[in-house]
């Protein structure tokens, strides 16, 4: 056995774990390398892992992660898994592949603002199953975790972006947020791996003064990555980012996020359909902050992502429930099939000259979509170019209505879908792209299936 290991029940406690029963492993220590259960990876990495070898250290049921992996890893479900500062796979040179196999959970340690960092040509491989998902989550005890406990889930790849930082703008690379890495290129069907039946909670930290993590950011990710099923729960900083990059993806959600719920920016032109996002009262901004660039806002490629399907729930009692749907720095997009309802401030905002250009030339829209704010305002008015009901109420199948959903705003147990008499029970107008499944409804949930239950949580702390 390692002495440099605690021992199994001062890593327990450590991680907060609520029993000591988790199944064991035969294995008392692993460092080195494999592809199996616990074995660990070594090599000389350094850069934005701090410089240190790549470890895994396992004592009985629980493993510690650390530093640079350069091998491949299998990361069971018969172990608890630490993640002690930044734990960096791959080394933007050779591929290296993390799986993590369905009902895993892997605890991001508060002390050591732990965070796992894919880097650009490594994978991760989250396979997760609806009964089975694969959480990340913070090392303290249920009951006293908290937004902002660890760091998060950042991928980098090769997709292009818009915002390059300086002496790149050959290849248009930037260095992710709290030291995450360079990320970006020229391959927008770039494979990260998969995302599927994945929840990330609790995350979120403040690594400096207008640095936060995001729950999951997605940096110049490409097409060729799958992400299904994923929930961001409970984020110090903003649930989902996309930052440039072609990724798609289907059956999100995202709750209880202290910033905004979609973020995206720096050219993203991915595909989103069917995503929940609800505000919680305590804390939160917006729904949705759609971005191009924003030191120049004509930057391109474009942000033009293609999204249909959203339901955008605000807490309308709460003066932190600002825009349902905010619009600017010249991002284009075409979203379809949305709900905005309970937004304080406003159900859409749009903002800055050339996203109203985008809007005239047609490459900014929203249509068949319903919007309700009436404790605020559906649409606000500013002094910018151009007004929003004109250009909202000038698209097809746009309603001002009540879209009379079960009961959307309810934290433990909520229902998404829209009731008997509901106008979001029909008039959808799906885009004609295979990603897209065709459907009736406008809104993230339909009236017969909620996709959304059975993996998801809704754990206050």
């Amino acid at each position: 056995m390692n002495a440099r290991l605690p021992s199994l029940l001062g890593l327990t406690l450590a991680l907060g774990l609520p029993f000591l029963g988790l199944a064991c492993g035969d294995k008392d220590d692993d460092t080195g390398t494999g592809d199996g259960g616990a074995d660990g990876g070594t090599g000389d990495g350094g850069g934005d892992g701090g410089g240190t070898t790549g470890t895994v250290e396992c004592e009985d049921n629980v493993c510690v992660v650390s530093g640079t992996i350069l091998e491949d890893q299998v990361w069971s479900a018969d172990y608890a898994w630490l993640l002690r500062g930044g734990v960096f796979i791959g080394d933007d040179i050779n591929p290296t592949t993390l799986t993590i196999e369905p009902g895993t959970t892997v605890y991001g340690e508060s002390a050591t603002d732990g965070m796992l960092v894919v880097r650009r040509k490594s994978r991760i491989l989250a396979d997760g199953t609806k009964d089975a998902p694969i959480v990340f989550t913070s090392s303290k005890s249920p009951g006293s975790r908290a937004r902002g406990d660890w760091g998060g889930l950042i991928i980098n790849g090769l997709g292009p972006i818009n915002a390059c930082a300086e002496g790149t703008e050959g290849d248009c690379e930037a260095y992710g947020e709290g030291g995450t890495g360079w990320y970006g290129g020229s391959d927008p069907a770039d494979d990260s791996g998969v995302l599927r039946y994945v929840r990330v909670e609790f995350a979120g930290t403040l690594i400096s003064p207008d640095n936060e993590l995001n729950g999951i950011a997605f940096q110049a990710v490409g097409s060729g990555t799958t992400i299904e099923y994923v929930q961001v729960h409970m984020n110090s900083d903003d649930g989902i980012e996309f930052f440039g990059g072609t990724a798609n993806a289907k059956y999100l959600v995202t709750t209880g996020i202290g910033d905004d719920n979609l973020d995206w920016t720096d050219g993203w032109q991915g595909m989103v359909q069917f995503m929940v996002m609800q505000q919680y009262s305590d804390n939160g901004d917006n729904g949705v902050e759609a971005d191009n660039n924003g030191e120049d806002n004509a930057a391109e490629p474009f942000s033009a992502p293609t999204i249909s399907n959203l339901t955008i729930i605000g807490s309308s009692a709460s003066s932190s429930s600002d825009v349902g749907i905010l619009v600017r720095e010249g991002t284009q997009g075409h979203l379809s099939n949305v709900i905005v309802t309970g937004w304080n401030e406003g159900c859409i905002d749009v903002d800055h000259d050339q996203t109203w250009a985008n809007g005239a030339a047609g490459d900014l829209t929203l249509t068949h979509s319903i919007v309700w704010c009436d404790t605020g305002a559906n649409f606000i008015v500013d002094d910018d170019a151009g007004s929003v009901e004109d250009w909202f109420m000038s698209q097809a199948g746009n309603q001002v209505t009540d879209p009379m959903l079960g009961d959307p705003t309810n934290s433990s147990s909520p229902d998404f879908a829209p009731k008997s008499g509901s106008p979001a029970l029909s008039g959808a107008s799906v885009p004609t792209d295979a990603f897209f499944t065709p459907v009736d409804f406008i809104g993230a949930v339909g009236p017969d299936e909620d996709w959304t239950a059975g993996w998801t949580t809704s754990a206050a702390n």
